[in-house]
């Protein structure tokens, strides 16, 4: 199985046609059927990586200010603790300190790409934390030791955002000297080139290497589950779909899809 990263964009996706929603209906029938999914999502965050174990995962509706139609969305997948141990194992042979959440359902960022890529909503699925104080090269480090897990037929999938400019949500434009737009393209254009030529430690460096990069990420744990996706896949690395919403400030790019090592 391949790693992907999804820019999973606003839960509007579900609900509006767009290029990206049309992708992500495309892509799960693309690819071969998982035995299961893990998702690293943007919007689990902790101080430890932190697996989550309910057999049965309730919806998180994690949003506010949206259509009522997205509060009655449901993804009623099983939840996988057999996966969450594996993982923790190996999280625990690299020298991680995994925990268990056995409450925790599922976010927006696993739920809203995986009711488009995988509807019937009938694949065990486990989300992963990201640790927002810990750097993107410990990310990466995570993906690479949970990397056996695609041997198994696991999907993993990082869901975050390639730009995330928060300032733009809130207006304050007139205080950066480039525009969002702007600003998502040099960031997102450098950072899919520098993935897929393989230029892994200027993207492990993306702070202060990346143009725009701290207007684009203000905070990191959008940007966190790419290099955990990164590390879990290959040396192959490509970018299989884009599509720009501008509509959208927060993630512009909401489209942005990475492929990495396809091995079928």
């Amino acid at each position: 199985m391949p790693a992907l990263f999804v820019s999973h964009g606003s839960p509007m996706i579900v609900l509006d046609e767009s290029p990206a929603r049309a992708f992500l209906e495309s892509l799960g029938p693309d690819l071969p059927r998982p035995t299961a999914i893990l998702v690293i999502t943007a919007h689990f965050e902790a101080t430890e990586p932190t697996l989550t174990t309910a057999a049965k995962p309730a919806m998180i509706y994690d949003f506010g200010g949206f259509p009522e139609p997205l509060y009655r969305m449901t993804y009623p997948a099983p939840g996988g603790p057999d996966l969450a141990a594996k993982a923790a194992g190996l999280l625990r042979d690299a020298g991680f300190s995994p925990r268990v959440d056995p409450s925790r359902g599922l976010d927006h960022g696993t739920w809203t790409p995986l009711k488009l890529m995988y509807p019937a909503a009938d694949i065990p699925v486990v989300q992963l934390s990201v640790q927002p104080h810990r750097d993107a090269r410990w990310h990466f480090a995570l993906g690479q030791a949970l990397a056996p897990l695609r041997g198994e037929g696991v999907l993993i999938i990082g869901s975050g955002a390639l730009t995330h400019d928060l300032r733009a949500f809130f207006g304050r434009r007139a205080q950066v000297a480039s525009s969002p737009e702007e600003n998502a393209e040099a960031f997102a254009t450098w950072m899919a080139d520098a993935i897929e030529t393989g230029r892994v430690d200027d993207v492990l460096e993306w702070e202060t290497r990346a143009p725009a990069a701290l207007q684009n990420h203000p905070t990191p744990e959008h940007v966190l589950p790419l290099f955990v996706a990164m590390g879990a896949g290959g040396p192959s690395r490509r970018r299989i779909h884009r599509s720009m919403a501008f509509s959208d400030p927060i993630e512009s790019d909401r489209g942005s899809s990475l492929l990495f090592e396809r091995i079928f």
